[in-house]
């Protein structure tokens, strides 16, 4: 650690440290995935009026996510980590004990939007964490230790969610949900000090927040990459929302559904790795376009490729393979060239992204679930035309960017 981080003991080791921040993540995941197998037999139970109306149970997290990071990201800095966390696992709680009683899918979903706000807490909380703790390089190599860990979560989760209805009904799930909620606060309880002195908080005012939301919306760089980050995750969304229809209802997988998701989260993951190791190198900016380009026309062909076969469960696979390679070339890259400029205002500015980034995601991929018509059409179009339209954006921006070299050779 350095000088800097030992002042700021977290109270416990290294690796324990490491392992906390990932799960503390991976409560979005494990929250959104592990309820995936579930969604058919929740529409059933509930009388959805439509096959797609349970995908809404996913976008509703993420919403109510988008809108809990605007608020837990400057009151964090305002107030501490552990304040934050406490605040968002009470909401979680509560959103949790809503899912669980639900009679009506209306009223589930007000809980989960509850339980979206909630997890906005412990995942803005972890991040600050490290950032807390750790500067420079090894603040780079935790997060790399973070995202290891944090990656297994989406690979496992559906399999969590399937072996709880193996013994009991859906309603389980969210039982499952508040015992892994309530070991986290028991371990942030008695193992977890605040990382943030009282001398080093910045008050959270109105004027402060209206001028990170400006310095988000009038940079180039950082908004043109926020809507491709937007555009590209709402196609991600669309894939996840019909996941559970497009592996159990079209191809006809039952209980291997967790089987095959968590294979492809794990080539995500692994690709994540890659990605660390030839980043450097490589740059960020021809990685995220040749990324990018992939997806477009592997999802043009897979269009065409309706056309003229009947499409198989091995041909969906070897297409979300390649997908999936490249989200993990894209996710990190992208989020860190919008963060690029904002480092004079980096707490409010990741907030205002991610919320802004998700409230378009949440709503494009919502309309591209409720697309779904038992084919990979709507998705296959989801990425082609969204991912087109932000690789435009991204070749605008290297042609602006090249322009300003031009014009001011010092900054090359």
């Amino acid at each position: 650690m350095t000088t800097q981080s030992q002042s700021r003991q977290s109270g416990m080791g290294a690796k324990e440290f490491t392992v906390l921040v990932a799960l503390l993540m991976s409560i979005v995941a494990i929250s959104i995935d592990a309820l995936l197998p579930a969604l058919g037999i929740i529409g059933g139970a509930l009388n959805a009026t439509d096959a797609n109306q349970p995908q809404l149970l996913i976008g509703l997290i993420f919403l109510g996510m988008a809108i809990g990071q605007l608020i837990a990201g400057p009151m964090s800095d305002a107030l501490g980590r552990k304040p934050i966390l406490y605040a968002g696992f009470a909401l979680y709680f509560v959103g949790t004990l809503l899912c669980y009683q639900a009679d009506t899918l209306d009223s589930l979903m007000v809980g989960r939007f509850i339980q979206g706000l909630g997890v906005a807490g412990p995942y803005i909380a972890a991040i600050s964490l490290v950032r807390d703790m750790f500067a420079g390089a090894q603040m780079a190599r935790t997060m790399s230790l973070v995202m290891m860990i944090f990656v297994l979560v989406p690979a496992i989760a559906p399999s969590l969610g399937q072996g709880v209805m193996l013994f009991a009904d859906w309603r389980a799930i969210f039982i499952m949900y508040f015992i892994y909620a309530a070991l986290l606060v028991l371990w942030i309880t008695t193992r977890l000090k605040e990382t943030l002195p009282k001398s080093e908080r910045i008050p959270m005012t109105v004027a402060g927040f209206k001028e990170g939301f400006k310095e988000v919306l009038t940079n180039r760089q950082t908004a043109s990459y926020t809507i491709c980050m937007g555009l590209f995750f709402g196609s991600f969304m669309g894939y996840l929302n019909s996941s559970q229809q497009i592996f159990q209802v079209q191809f006809d997988t039952g209980v291997m559904f967790s089987v095959y998701f968590g294979a492809l989260a794990l080539v995500l993951g692994f690709s994540s790795l890659v990605n660390s190791r030839i980043v450097e190198k490589h740059g960020m900016r021809p990685i995220a376009l040749r990324a990018i380009s992939t997806v477009v026309i592997a999802s043009f062909l897979f269009l065409v490729l309706h056309a003229v076969a009947e499409i198989q469960l091995w041909m969906f696979m070897v297409y979300a393979t390649v997908l999936f390679f490249c989200f993990g070339l894209l996710f990190g890259n992208i989020n860190a060239l919008a963060m690029e400029p904002m480092g004079h205002v980096a707490g409010i500015a990741s907030a205002v992204i991610g919320s802004v980034s998700a409230i378009m995601s949440m709503g494009i991929g919502t309309l591209i679930g409720q697309m779904y018509n038992n084919t990979l059409i709507p998705i296959a179009t989801g990425f082609t035309v969204l991912g087109g339209t932000a690789l435009l954006i991204m070749i605008w921006l290297e042609y602006k960017r090249n322009d300003d070299l031009d014009l001011d050779p010092a900054t090359a």
